[in-house]
């Protein structure tokens, strides 16, 4: 089969290595392909040619003293470690279009050899054939936005905290309190899934309950996601309770489940998945290793996460807002003729947080999370509410936060709660 009609997938790599660039990129398309660390017999040319790795471009980024991990073999004479990015492209025929056999190839065993101090996968280009094998997100934005009846603006959720140990009646009353808030959306933490102390083929019929009574009075259904992260026979168990008493949304912690496990979910989910990332620091944090938010995010939408935790804008965690803001574009950018998911805005988040996320973002296409920042309004959660759906109603229609607070007391209180009123600002 010739290079112009394999099928390929493109892996694209910032490393940093002793060696000459060129040579590293060769080391990497070896051990994911056809080599090892000596010649063996059977890898003839023709075997390369049909099942090798090739380099596509090797770039150039610089030269640092002191290597960024552990592990990896000196440069020779005392020399420097180079950095650089890497593409590569993989002949999809080598493992086909499977999930898991893909990050055998693109990430295997890449992290270990000695001759690199530095290795990130930053990128992916999948082939067509993975389109034909994983339909993606069933609901996505559109979807979402349809079943929550949202429209033309962010969905405003919280997530219930404590995180975890409330009772099945005690969450009941919390639930009761945030659907006649008027919220759009509640997420359990992903601390909390099927506890003996509330098992959710309790907890799902005691909130769904609430939310159908409120709903029945209002008109208004919020949409709550039950953490059914479990092993791959509970999950489905718990997803056809939450199913049978009338819930539209089910989350997973992927990184607990795995991409598998997502996409297995996602074979027969009737419902919008909620993907949550944690775990995801231990992935990413280190600057040269593991594996970018934005190749993440599309193993994510390939195995069916209609919505996705990208974190928030001036949030609690370590991340820049730079990095969220990339997540977020990563999410809203088609892929495989479409494949959206809805990101969702996180961590550390208030009625303050949506001027600076509207304006870097440009869009409203997001689910944006306050848990304290609605919870610990001093006028109660229907105020908290209140006052991120008014500072988004701001942002939208370019009036400065100070001013609607003063036509607006949730927000104002919210604004000197969370210090952007005789504050430091920020959220």
């Amino acid at each position: 089969m010739s290079e112009q009609l394999r099928e390929e997938v493109y892996a694209t790599y910032l490393i940093e290595t002793p060696l000459e660039l060129e040579r590293a990129a060769e080391v990497m398309a070896g051990e994911q392909s056809t080599g090892t660390f000596t010649a063996v017999p059977g890898e003839t040319d023709e075997l390369r040619s049909r099942h090798g790795a090739r380099i596509v471009a090797v770039r150039p980024l610089g030269e640092v003293d002191s290597p960024s991990l552990p592990g990896a073999m000196p440069p020779r004479n005392g020399g420097r470690y180079r950095r650089g990015e890497v593409v590569l492209a993989f002949p999809t025929h080598n493992f086909g279009p499977s999930l898991p056999n893909l990050l055998s190839a693109v990430a295997g065993n890449l992290y270990e050899l000695q001759q690199f101090s530095g290795l990130r996968l930053t990128d992916l280009e999948l082939s067509a054939s993975f389109a034909a094998k994983y339909p993606g997100p069933k609901f996505g934005i559109a979807g979402t936005r349809r079943l929550a009846g949202v429209h033309g603006r962010p969905l405003i959720g919280t997530i219930v905290k404590p995180s975890i140990g409330l009772s099945v009646e005690e969450l009941r009353v919390m639930v009761r309190e945030l659907a006649e808030a008027g919220l759009d959306f509640i997420k359990d933490d992903e601390l909390n899934a099927n506890p003996p102390f509330a098992p959710l083929e309790k907890k799902v019929p005691a909130v769904m309950e609430e939310i159908e009574r409120i709903a029945d009075r209002t008109g208004k259904k919020v949409m709550y996601a039950f953490n059914i992260t479990g092993d791959i026979d509970e999950m489905k168990r718990h997803h056809d309770i939450v199913v049978r008493h009338g819930g539209t949304c089910v989350m997973a912690s992927v990184n607990s489940i795995g991409f598998t496990g997502l996409a297995h979910l996602n074979s027969y989910s009737e419902l919008p998945i909620h993907g949550h990332r944690n775990q995801f620091g231990y992935m990413t944090r280190c600057p040269l290793l593991g594996i970018d938010f934005i190749a993440y995010q599309k193993l994510c939408r390939l195995a069916g996460a209609d919505h996705l935790h990208v974190n928030g804008l001036n949030g609690k965690f370590y991340e820049s807002n730079e990095s969220v803001i990339r997540s977020v574009r990563g999410c809203l950018t088609p892929m495989l003729g479409g494949y959206g998911t809805m990101p969702v805005l996180s961590s550390g988040q208030s009625a303050l947080s949506a001027e600076p996320s509207y304006r870097a973002l440009q869009t409203c296409d997001v689910i944006h999370l306050a848990g304290g920042g609605i919870l610990a309004h001093p006028d109660g959660a229907a105020a908290g509410a209140e006052s991120m759906r008014l500072a988004w109603e701001a942002a939208m229609n370019g009036i400065s936060l100070e001013d609607y607070a003063r036509e607006h007391p949730a927000l104002r209180r919210a604004m000197e709660k969370f210090g952007g009123i005789h504050g430091k600002g920020g959220a």
